[in-house]
């Protein structure tokens, strides 16, 4: 099991920081396009939705490839931050948990929305009505009412990052103790014949993603509730 465990911490530290930028990021968003601009900016939201959501459809290697565009040495942002901080992301775990970040985020943006949107908008203007700022309704009202979905979208995020494997590859590449990811090692010990390191690395990323699913969906705000249909 030696061979597990610096590839599994690895993995976990990528999803970990992952899943942190996802809840500032896919809240933020979630939130936005729930509850800002009026009903005739419908055709609007959708489009941003579309646009936030197309991730989640992309082949991760394309996603992998706008990044090596982006934050490449050679790219805006990544000469950017060459130049300026000599900062590389390319090629290291930072680079696998922006991969991971950008491959992950709709999963936490969608489960936020639907959740925010689930919130009785009449209890925000209530607490408003009470002389709350937007701040304070939020943290206050909003996110109280609606954490279950978040979190449940937040653990299907982290599942997500765990087995990310395309775009991770393309950016970070497959360093072995930097930055080889348990789904980036078990594909490097199949190409090499190792069948027993690769059974390992398979019953540890899943025995882990089944754990983070079963947590999902006891979070999950529809858990134990029937369809309207069958009340």
């Amino acid at each position: 099991m030696d061979g597990v465990w610096t590839p599994l911490w690895l993995t976990l530290k990528v999803a970990g920081w992952a899943t942190a930028l996802n809840l500032v990021l896919g809240v933020g968003a979630g939130w936005a396009l729930a509850r800002l601009g009026p009903p005739r900016w419908r055709l609007a939201r959708d489009l941003i939705d579309a646009l936030l959501t197309l991730p989640m459809v992309l082949p991760p290697t394309v996603l992998g490839y706008y990044l090596l565009v982006l934050i490449g040495s050679q790219g805006p942002l990544g000469a950017w931050l060459l130049q300026t901080f000599g900062i590389r992301l390319i090629f290291t775990w930072q680079g696998a948990v922006i991969a991971a970040t950008i491959v992950a985020f709709p999963l936490v943006f969608k489960a936020a929305r639907a959740a925010f949107e689930g919130v009785d908008a009449a209890l925000e203007d209530a607490a408003r009505s009470l002389g709350l700022s937007e701040w304070a309704v939020f943290f206050r009202v909003s996110l109280p009412l609606a954490w279950r979905g978040i979190l449940a979208g937040l653990l299907l995020a982290f599942a997500r990052a765990l087995g990310e494997f395309g775009a991770t590859l393309m950016v970070a590449g497959s360093i072995a103790g930097k930055t080889q990811t348990l789904s980036i090692a078990v594909y490097e010990a199949v190409q090499a014949g190792q069948d027993d390191a690769a059974l390992q690395l398979v019953w540890v990323i899943s025995a882990v993603c089944i754990t983070v699913l079963l947590l999902a969906g006891r979070l999950s705000p529809w858990q134990g509730r029937a369809p309207e249909s069958l009340r």
